[in-house]
C-alpha cells in the first residue's frame, strides 16, 4: 500500500501540469519534502531500501563484476549515506499511471528519505533498456528520457542542480548493469546481444563517468544508432568484461 504521506505529496505535485507526461512525472514531492524532519523520521527506512534496492542492484552486481566492484560499492555507499528528500524507489513505467489530474505512482514499498538521484536514474534506466528492445519506439523513448531528465533537474531547489545530475549520471550505468547481472534482471531483455550491449555501455560509463544524465543519453543514442533492428549494428560479440 502506498503510504498516505507519499500519496499526499504526489497529489500536491500534480497540481501544475506540463504538456509532456514525462515532464509531469518529474514534478513529484521531492522539493516539498526537502528539509522536513518529520518526514525524514517517518521514512527512515534505510534497512528496507538496502534490502530491496542497494543489495540486489548495486552490491550483487559488484559481486558479479569484480573488476567494477570498487566503483559499484562506492556508489552503494554514497547512495545509502545521502538523505535529502522523499524517494519513491520504484519509478518504472509499469508503476506509472497517467490520469487527468497528473501521474499516479504505484507500489511505494521502497519509499525512503534518501537520494533523489536514485528515482531519476531508475526511471531513465528503464526507458533506455526499452529503447534497446523496442526499436520502433526508440526515438519516443529517448525523447521521454530527455524530457524527464531536463524537467527533473530544472525542478531541483534543495541542492545544486549539477550535484544531483552528476550523482544520477554515475548511478545510471550501475542500474543498467544491475538489470542484466544483478538479482533483479528485467524480464524483457532476453536477447544475448542486448545484454552484451548493456554490459559494454555500462562498464564503459562506470569507468569513465559522464558529468550529466544528458551525456549518458547522448552516449547511449550514439552507440545504439537509429531505429533499426539489433542485427543491423556491428557491435562486438565480446562485452567489456571479456565474456563472449
Amino acid at each position: 500500500m502506498v503510504p498516505h504521506r507519499f500519496t499526499a505529496g504526489l497529489e500536491q505535485a500534480a497540481e501544475q501540469q506540463p504538456a509532456d507526461p514525462s515532464e509531469e512525472l518529474a514534478r513529484h514531492p521531492a522539493a516539498a519534502s526537502a528539509g522536513d524532519a518529520a518526514l525524514a523520521a517517518e521514512f527512515a527506512t534505510d534497512d528496507t531500501f538496502h534490502a530491496l534496492r542497494v543489495e540486489p542492484y548495486l552490491l550483487a552486481t559488484a559481486a558479479a563484476h569484480p573488476g567494477l566492484g570498487d566503483i559499484l560499492r562506492g556508489l552503494a555507499d554514497r547512495t545509502a549515506a545521502t538523505h535529502l528528500v522523499l524517494v519513491h524507489g520504484d519509478v518504472s513505467p509499469k508503476n506509472i499511471l497517467v490520469g487527468p489530474a497528473g501521474p499516479v505512482l504505484l507500489d511505494a514499498e521502497c519509499a525512503w528519505y534518501g537520494d533523489p538521484a536514485f528515482d531519476l536514474a531508475f526511471c531513465v534506466n528503464h526507458l533506455l533498456l526499452k529503447s534497446l528492445v523496442v526499436p520502433g519506439c526508440r526515438a519516443d523513448l529517448l525523447r521521454s528520457a530527455r524530457a524527464l531528465t531536463e524537467e527533473y533537474v530544472r525542478c531541483v531547489d534543495w541542492e545544486p542542480r549539477p550535484a544531483l545530475d552528476a550523482r544520477a549520471a554515475s548511478l545510471l550505468p550501475a542500474l543498467l548493469l544491475a538489470r542484466v547481472d544483478g538479482k533483479s534482471p528485467v524480464e524483457y531483455l532476453t536477447d544475448e546481444r542486448h545484454r552484451r550491449f548493456v554490459r559494454t555501455m555500462a562498464s564503459s560509463l562506470l569507468r569513465a563517468p559522464a558529468p550529466t544524465v544528458a551525456d549518458v543519453l547522448d552516449s547511449w543514442a550514439a552507440e545504439l544508432g537509429p531505429s533499426t533492428e539489433l542485427g543491423d549494428r556491428p557491435w562486438p560479440m565480446t562485452d567489456a568484461t571479456g565474456v563472449g
